[in-house]
């Protein structure tokens, strides 16, 4: 994708993200933010956080089904949205909700279910985005940093359970964002097993002839040193 299309694509993603956080203020400035103003902003900036990191955790399973590239620039843009919206969101819980009653609260952490995997998700997500940086990559090297991001599909189903049972009896939207979250790590599980198979076939293809492997050696080297000659 040519500079200006993923100048143009962050900034549509900016806008979309930031827009239900736009509707907020906007409420709250013209204080119009339903009869129960802090369950709604609650429940609002929770619904908005998962719905981006459903989204985030998308953006690998579209390349892998499409063979598309852009989706992966997205994928850190996006995830880190979801971060500002789940520390905004426990934000407001812990100070208009609770009023900073910490007792209360930790008491709430223990004996309430859905509580619990937030504040799990939550600290889940905390490593991934101090890591999310250029400079972390290359401190922690590629395969520990890719190990280590991985615990956000950990954190996509803590926050797909927390939605659900929060959510009250008898509604279904809930388990929608559960089977996108389950096609989603099903495409994941499918693409690493059709690796691994890929791989155990290359380990038992016949190895070359001794004189062939040679002369393909011989010929890297002599590539080589032209091209430091050059």
């Amino acid at each position: 994708m040519a500079y200006r299309g993923r100048v143009v694509l962050k900034a549509a993603v900016w806008v979309a993200s930031l827009w239900p956080l736009g509707v907020l203020v906007r409420g709250w400035l013209a204080d119009d933010l339903t009869a129960n103003p802090i369950d709604y902003v609650t429940r609002t900036l929770g619904l908005t956080a998962l719905v981006l990191l459903l989204t985030s955790l998308g953006m690998t399973p579209l390349r892998i089904l499409f063979h598309w590239s852009w989706p992966i620039q997205l994928r850190r843009l996006l995830g880190l949205l979801a971060f500002f919206y789940i520390c905004v969101h426990f934000s407001v819980w812990i100070g208009l909700d609770h009023f900073f009653a910490w007792k209360r609260m930790g008491q709430d952490v223990l004996k309430r279910p859905f509580i619990t995997v937030g504040v799990l998700a939550l600290a889940l997500l905390i490593p991934l985005a101090i890591t999310s940086t250029q400079g972390m990559i290359k401190r922690l090297g590629g395969a520990r940093w890719r190990l280590l991001h991985r615990l956000v599909y950990v954190a996509g189903v803590l926050g797909v359970l927390h939605f659900l049972w929060l959510a009250k009896k008898g509604r279904t939207t809930p388990y929608y964002y559960a089977i996108v979250l389950g096609v989603l790590l099903a495409v994941r599980l499918w693409d690493w097993g059709r690796k691994r198979l890929a791989s155990k076939a290359l380990k038992h293809e016949p190895s070359p002839p001794l004189g062939e492997r040679v002369a393909v050696r011989a010929e890297t080297l002599a590539s080589s040193d032209e091209a430091r000659a050059e």
